[in-house]
């Protein structure tokens, strides 16, 4: 599975793309936004938020992690991205309270973005740094 993602999810493009559009999707106005009706998951938003930036860190270790073989420099940049994830996420919501019309402010929703982080960080630490089932320890 690993492999898999490491050769097809691994290219610099991609981990870019995905922060292009978190900026895009997090400063739609309200407008744009589908309005929910009918069928409603509670607190689905939280949920997209998770795996928005979750996705964020694990695209950018996954990008790393096949460039670089020393698993305490990859621990390191792990560390730095779930951090940059966390700014970002907190930057964005404040961007969406003062800049974009119709978007708010959410407690709810950068505590979403650290705990989507903090999920692949350590999804990180399990899957890019542990070596793959029957595989011989040198």
């Amino acid at each position: 599975m690993i492999s898999f993602l490491k050769k097809y999810f691994a290219a610099l493009y991609v981990p870019i793309i995905w922060t292009v559009i978190i900026a895009i999707l997090m400063c739609l106005p309200g407008s744009a936004l589908p309005k929910e009706t009918g069928f409603k998951i509670p607190q689905f938003d939280k949920i997209v938020h998770m795996g928005v930036f979750g996705g964020f860190v694990f695209l950018w270790s996954l990008w790393l992690s096949k460039r670089v073989s020393d698993p305490r420099v990859l621990i390191r940049w792990f560390f730095i991205f779930y951090v940059l994830g966390n700014a970002y996420g907190i930057g964005m919501e404040f961007v969406q309270k003062y800049w974009i019309p119709g978007r708010d402010y959410d407690l709810a929703d950068m505590i979403a973005d650290m705990m989507g982080a903090g999920v692949a960080y350590g999804l990180c630490h399990f899957l890019l740094l542990l070596p793959p089932r029957g595989a011989k320890s040198k």
